[in-house]
């Protein structure tokens, strides 16, 4: 189940995709398993159709599923979620990267932040 925050500051769009998103890497919903059409998903949600579109579109775009003309939406694999993702963040991993270097932060202090990170 997907839970909605009026109170947070991310768009509900980002909060539905991020749910979505934690289904499907986690395995709750199977590879190749149909998803809620987007105005099923929009009723039992109380949510704008548009919202819920968008939220797929993203997640198509970004490989954790795929539409099939006339029958809907499907989880795509997790093998290949995982690349996609891997990819993405060290995209971002590398941005943050070079900011830390631009603001002269040491290497070294970097270094701890990824293990500490691995370590929690």
């Amino acid at each position: 189940m997907i839970d909605v925050n009026y109170r947070d500051s991310r768009p509900i769009y980002e909060q539905i995709k991020d749910g979505l998103r934690k289904l499907l890497v986690t395995g709750a919903i199977a590879k190749d398993e149909k998803l809620p059409s987007v105005r099923e998903m929009a009723s039992n949600m109380s949510i704008n159709p548009n919202t819920i579109q968008r939220a797929y579109r993203e997640l198509e775009a970004e490989g954790y599923i795929y539409s099939v003309a006339g029958k809907g939406s499907f989880a795509a694999g997790v093998q290949e979620i995982d690349e996609k993702h891997k990819s993405a963040l060290k995209q971002k991993f590398m941005e943050v990267s070079k900011e830390l270097a631009s603001v002269k932060v040491p290497k070294e202090e970097v270094h701890c932040w990824v293990d500490e990170a691995y370590i929690n």
